[in-house]
């Protein structure tokens, strides 16, 4: 079904709009997907956040100027979905990573983060990026673990006295 001019720009300016608030984006062929696999998709990537769109190629190039995924629009050939991540860098990259562990037909084309473009291989380095809790909970670690390694440092002089006066005491008594 054609699109009318006024739903064809609606459709520019929503996909442009999400771009200029997204940090991530990833493009990926679905030839080969049927509707209920692609529907199992969308799902996914509603609950995990991240903005899924089947956009003509043409649309999607005119979406994508002016934002940090202006790099992309040499990528964009053949039926391609866009995913966008707003607050978590490897969000997008992890819905699609993990839907083509299942289905072979979904392939990652490009990748953009930071106005720097990726090869679809790169996915899985996106992928891995730990969530926003993940990087807070390793940088709490990281900063405890001096202080808790000085405390150990401090408790151990009287744990190591209060364990040879016990040693001491077991011996007499024996």
């Amino acid at each position: 079904m054609a699109l009318r001019l006024e739903d064809k720009k609606a459709l520019v300016a929503e996909v442009s709009a999400v771009a200029g608030d997204s940090v991530t984006a990833v493009a990926a062929e679905y030839r080969g997907l049927s509707v209920a696999e692609m529907t199992a998709l969308r799902k996914e990537a509603r609950n995990a956040g991240v903005y899924l769109r089947v956009v003509k190629n043409t649309l999607a190039r005119r979406a994508v100027e002016g934002t940090d995924f202006e790099c992309m629009q040499d990528t964009l050939k053949g039926p391609l979905l866009l995913a966008f991540a707003k607050d978590d860098p490897g969000a997008a990259a992890r819905v699609i990573k993990d839907f083509a562990k299942e289905h072979e037909a979904l392939k990652a084309v490009s990748l953009a983060a930071g106005g720097q473009l990726m090869p679809g291989s790169d996915l899985a380095k996106l992928a891995d990026l730990p969530t926003l809790d993940q990087a807070r909970a390793m940088l709490l670690g990281v900063m405890v673990a001096p202080m808790s390694q000085l405390v150990r440092t401090l408790a151990e002089p009287p744990a190591m006295l209060a364990r040879t006066l016990s040693a001491r005491g077991e011996q007499e008594a024996a």
